[in-house]
């Protein structure tokens, strides 16, 4: 395992000290299985394993990210939350010579299981806080990515991280968000999605019940939208353009 201080040596504040947020009280009672705790991370960072619980399509879906990026990756990039697998590395490898990467967590256990997947890196950075409060200043990103994170926070969290991302992009630049998608009304796997978000991701109904547009902040009007679908209607990718 990676010590706490390999991350603190590769992490810089986006702006003054650097805080230390709580572990949200959701975040720690609805999956600590997932996230949490450590045997959790070691048990779930495995390609394939990700690979199956997204039936497949877990490349798919990194690839549909990143192709949102260009190559190289010009810029500034903002991840929202880490992922499991090797998207993060697969997007660092894609960073231009003076381009920059900022990865932003709530939990130092997950920085850590980064860090231990990517190489030494300046234009990259591992910062610890919170997706509804960041540490940024206005307009600092050219983009910024959530990739499968608003299906797992209550509603006015996912509200406010979707503020956030907006708040921290440049006017033209892009917020790019993968996640679940309500399903065609026959897809063959309604059922099971139903039991698994009942029991393991309570708030993922939402995105089944709502467009994700719809919580935008009041009054906030993308330059564009755009919006796929794979799967069968499963999983989106909403493009959103400041």
């Amino acid at each position: 395992m990676v010590p706490p201080s390999a991350v603190e040596a590769a992490a810089q504040p986006l702006t003054g000290p650097m805080s230390a947020p709580h572990v949200p009280g959701y975040l720690d009672k609805t999956y600590w299985w997932a996230y949490v705790h450590p045997k959790a991370v070691h048990f779930f960072e495995r390609e394939w394993l990700v690979n199956l619980i997204l039936f497949g399509n877990y490349r798919r879906l990194c690839d549909a990210a990143l192709a949102e990026f260009g190559e190289p990756v010009q810029g500034r990039t903002l991840q929202v939350a880490c992922v499991y697998g090797d998207l993060t590395p697969r997007l660092r490898e894609r960073l231009a010579p003076d381009a920059r990467l900022d990865v932003v967590d709530v939990l130092p256990i997950q920085l850590r299981n980064l860090a231990a997947k990517l190489p030494g890196d300046e234009r990259v950075a591992l910062l610890h806080g919170d997706s509804s409060a960041l540490a940024c200043p206005d307009a600092s990103y050219d983009q910024v990515l959530l990739f499968f994170l608003l299906h797992e926070q209550p509603e006015a969290v996912r509200r406010a991280t979707l503020a956030e991302a907006l708040r921290v992009v440049k006017p033209g630049g892009k917020v790019i968000v993968v996640d679940y998608h309500r399903p065609r009304g026959a897809h063959p796997l309604r059922p099971l999605m139903r039991q698994v978000f009942k029991h393991l991701e309570p708030f993922a109904m939402d995105l089944w019940d709502h467009c994700l547009l719809e919580f935008l902040p009041a009054g906030a009007q993308p330059a564009s939208v755009h919006k796929s679908t794979w799967f069968g209607g499963l999983y989106q990718k909403l493009v959103l353009v400041k």
